[in-house]
């Protein structure tokens, strides 16, 4: 029978796995409300542990396994040192009891979830985006068409992968009467728009045909899949960590470029004021975070991976278009996930639907929007590079 992490054991475990030893007396134990069952661990000396143990999905103890896929990352950089120095900006894994489902990790305490501090803060300094940028672009980079690194992830594939979207895009293309049972009344809406803009079920499948996996690649880049530093502002260099790799896989790195700058204008879409007096046009306008204060964070963020990994646009001289495609593809994405947890579908998911269009279906004249006064040093950087090839 699968062992049950509980706050009464989840001591004796750590002892059991040689992570803590019986000297070590008194921890505390507290549970943190998450997806997974969660348990953070405060020893003595103030060390502290995450316990994770997957949640099960039947009576009998079983998991889907989504814990393989972030232990191989660890895995990953064992069998190949020339990578070491990606440490810096991952999660502390300690350990994968794949039996039991269990993950353990060291809780990085002066960390926080990245949404949370733009939440609370409401600054979006340009320099935290540029590092989450880089590391991106240090990932794709060292990577790229490598494939003795490919072939480590093909060995180690695993059948718990999650999928990209909870509700299947590929529906989107076939939608017929068994949505009924997927999808809650208030989801129907979105179908029901989604079917209504002929061009837009084109710029989808059309988006979805130019993923080529050519690299490691994240895979689920939300901002709460990065932790910033509390002390950001002192440290010379990197700040932030990406966490929860469960997604990863060999992929397209435009995929993750563009799920990032998706979450920053989710911030946007997320603030809007909605009324039933206003259109959706004028509630982009009179957003609480509007799109102007989050334009440097993208526009950086984009410019330091092309700093990092500037061979990108010589190997793909489209890759801006196909970024800000993908962005567009992301916040469908996002959609279809507000669907499937949240159950509804209001103006919000309207406003994000919109926006989606407009960067699927025109991703060239769309960049002055996302971007902003970054846009034309993008445009010139672009130029310059493919101007070559």
């Amino acid at each position: 029978m699968k062992f049950v992490l509980s706050s009464q054991n989840v001591y004796d475990y750590l002892i059991d796995q040689k992570i803590c030893d019986r000297s070590q007396e008194n921890p505390g134990v507290e549970q943190i409300q998450a997806k997974n069952f969660n348990l953070l661990v405060t020893l003595p000396e103030g060390r502290k542990l995450l316990v994770k143990q997957e949640q099960f999905i039947n009576l009998e103890k079983e998991t889907v396994g989504e814990f393989f896929g972030e232990w191989r990352i660890p895995k990953f950089l064992e069998n190949f040192p020339e990578i070491d120095h990606w440490r810096s900006f991952l999660p502390e894994l300690l350990l994968h009891d794949a039996d039991n489902s269990i993950l353990v990790s060291t809780y990085l305490d002066n960390y926080q979830d990245l949404a949370e501090f733009y939440s609370k803060e409401n600054l979006f300094p340009a320099q935290v985006a540029t590092q989450i940028g880089s590391c991106l672009a240090t990932i794709h980079r060292d990577t790229w068409n490598q494939s003795i690194y490919r072939e480590f992830f093909v060995k180690e594939e695993f059948a718990g992968k999650p999928k990209v979207s909870p509700l299947l895009l590929e529906s989107l293309e076939r939608i017929g009467p068994e949505i009924f049972g997927m999808a809650p009344m208030d989801g129907l809406k979105f179908f029901a728009l989604y079917q209504r803009y002929d061009s837009l079920g084109e710029a989808v499948h059309r988006a979805s045909e130019t993923i080529s996996p050519i690299c490691l690649t994240h895979n689920d880049i939300k901002l709460n899949n990065i932790l910033l530093n509390r002390n950001w502002e002192d440290i010379n260099g990197n700040a932030i960590r990406l966490i929860d790799w469960e997604r990863s896989d060999w992929g397209d790195p435009a995929f993750d470029l563009g799920m990032a700058i998706a979450s920053y204008l989710q911030i946007w879409l997320g603030s809007l004021v909605i009324s039933n007096s206003l259109s959706i046009e004028e509630s982009l306008r009179l957003a609480t975070t509007p799109l102007e204060l989050l334009q440097p964070s993208i526009g950086g963020l984009t410019l330091a991976y092309l700093e990092t990994f500037p061979e990108i646009l010589e190997y793909r001289p489209d890759f801006l278009k196909q970024v800000v495609q993908l962005a567009g593809f992301s916040l469908i994405i996002g959609i279809l996930a507000m669907i499937q947890y949240q159950k509804t579908f209001n103006n919000t998911g309207i406003a994000m639907l919109q926006v989606a269009k407009a960067l699927l279906s025109r991703p060239e004249s769309s960049m002055p929007t996302i971007f902003g006064a970054t846009a034309t040093q993008l445009n010139q950087i672009n130029s310059s590079v493919v101007g070559k090839v």
